[in-house]
């Protein structure tokens, strides 16, 4: 007997009787080819790692979870950012849902300048992509996490001799109206840094940023405060979430501050 004509039982598909739906059902982690266009119109080659899922109605008993993969891999070539919403609307069509969600985090990367020597390195950045779909309508939000130097200021200030300083990551999530390179979202976070990391630095590069850092104190507080000033008077952005966590050098804990806002509500 030919096995491509034996039936096989869809358990998935079965009728559940608890009448219990699920917000979120789905797969994690898994990794796919990604073409990211940068501001200087070259294109990225990276590997995305995606989260994929979709709400599960009360009747049905599970998903098809092989169908997330065949979504991605149903794209010749690698996920874009103009692509992302056709996945998107492409996996809740194919799954028969009302909603749902992907999330891909892919590694971009951005050539440095260093300061004095002007070496240039490439430094690598964390970059998300959240899409979803609720009832036909589409969201986007995009995150960058961007690692910086702190200088405390406190430290600044009763110390004679220095003060500590600590690598931080600083994490921006935004909603726009209209588009907003990865770079410019990037470059909000370095500004209003202590200092900005570079992937190479010779030691007349390293007398710099070390003097700027002392030069430029912040708490955590002050960076994410400094950082939501800029994204207000951004008119293309409509809703943000701006994090900071310094990895404390003096202490075995980091401190944290973090600001939301809509400003389409207030």
């Amino acid at each position: 007997m030919n096995d491509m004509n034996v039936s096989i039982a869809d358990v998935q598909g079965a009728l559940d009787t608890r009448h219990i739906a699920i917000n979120r059902a789905g797969i994690r982690a898994i990794r796919h080819p990604v073409k990211i266009m940068d501001k200087g119109d070259v294109i990225q080659h990276t590997v995305g790692v995606f989260n994929m899922y979709v709400n599960l109605p009360h009747h049905f008993k599970g998903v098809h979870m092989s169908r997330f993969v065949e979504i991605l891999n149903g794209h010749e070539s690698a996920i874009s950012v103009e692509s992302f919403e056709n996945v998107l609307r492409a996996m809740v069509k194919r799954l028969g849902t009302e909603s749902g969600d992907i999330e891909m985090t892919f590694p971009y990367f951005i050539s440095k300048t260093a300061p004095v020597s002007r070496i240039k390195s490439l430094l690598d950045y964390e970059v998300t992509f959240l899409g979803q779909i609720d009832n036909g309508s589409y969201r986007f939000t995009m995150k960058v996490l961007v690692p910086v130097t702190s200088l405390c200021p406190c430290s600044k200030q009763v110390s004679e001799y220095g003060a500590h300083n600590q690598r931080s990551h600083m994490s921006i999530s935004i909603r726009t109206n209209s588009f907003v390179w990865i770079e410019e979202l990037i470059r909000m976070a370095e500004d209003q840094a202590s200092c900005e990391l570079y992937g190479l630095l010779k030691r007349s590069d390293e007398k710099y940023v070390t003097e700027k850092a002392y030069d430029n104190p912040k708490f955590v507080e002050d960076v994410v405060r400094d950082v939501a000033a800029v994204l207000n008077r951004d008119a293309r952005i409509d809703a943000y979430i701006v994090e900071s966590e310094n990895f404390e050098s003096i202490h075995n804990h980091s401190a944290y501050a973090m600001i939301e806002r809509n400003k389409l509500k207030n």
